[in-house]
């Protein structure tokens, strides 16, 4: 997790979401709606954006597991976070480590996506503060500078 490894005996039916919250102390991975629709829990799995609210942990059992806690590195932020930082793309910050863990993972897949592309992506997330023009932006001027 994050370039860790863990060890923990977790009951069946704990969800991964609870398990990073609770367990293992990683918040920056919030949970919404628990029902997967608003993204606030998205974390990436093996390198894929998924949503943790939906998954037992015991289902990340050997999978690597990125956060938002495992994007800056000592002393920077990831591409992406400075990009948000730079564009005012948050606000309460609810939503932001879920968004960023589904626009890390669509960059890698796509290195220069159009605007409707970015939207389209983010039509999968709950924001109520930013009206999302900032975040597309954000997201936009990392993918021309290649930042991924």
């Amino acid at each position: 997790m994050n370039g860790r490894l863990y060890r923990e005996h977790v009951e069946p039916r704990l969800l991964l979401s609870d398990f990073l919250r609770h367990t293992v102390g990683l918040t920056g991975t919030h949970v919404g709606c628990e029902h997967g629709v608003c993204g606030a829990c998205t974390i990436r799995l093996d390198g894929v954006a998924v949503r943790s609210c939906l998954l037992l942990a015991v289902q990340a059992d050997g999978a690597e597991i990125q956060t938002v806690e495992g994007l800056a590195s000592p002393g920077r932020l990831h591409p992406l976070q400075e990009a948000f930082r730079e564009h005012h793309a948050l606000q309460c910050g609810f939503c932001t480590g879920g968004i960023l863990m589904a626009a890390i993972d669509f960059l890698e897949q796509r290195a220069e996506p159009t605007r409707e592309e970015v939207v389209d992506l983010l039509s999968g997330h709950l924001c109520r503060c930013t009206g999302y023009t900032p975040i597309v932006e954000a997201v936009l001027s990392v993918s021309r500078k290649g930042n991924t």
